[in-house]
């Protein structure tokens, strides 16, 4: 019996399975932190660039042009009308 305990005590396999369960669980955990934050920053950053680009006029970003400079799309004219008088005309007198 002494003889199978001393073995036991001398026996180092255990010990580097537990060195190597200790070490994959660790780097499994840093996975987990990584994605994490990853998952929150990526969230954010999308939910910013929604609210930005849902705030942006296409008609005043594209110069007034839908189809933007090179798209060949027609132009929109986005500005208010300005009010015209009629023109008065003085009569000319001919001989």
């Amino acid at each position: 019996m002494m003889k199978f305990i001393n073995n036991f005590r001398k026996d180092e396999d255990g010990a580097v399975t537990v060195d190597w369960v200790v070490l994959t669980a660790a780097v499994v955990g840093l996975a987990v932190a990584a994605y994490s934050s990853i998952n929150t920053g990526a969230t954010e950053l999308t939910g910013k660039t929604s609210t930005f680009l849902g705030a942006q006029d296409p008609a005043l970003a594209a110069g007034g042009n839908i189809q933007g400079a090179a798209g060949g799309g027609t132009t929109t004219d986005t500005t208010t009308p300005a009010t015209t008088t009629p023109a008065t005309t003085t009569p000319t007198t001919t001989q």
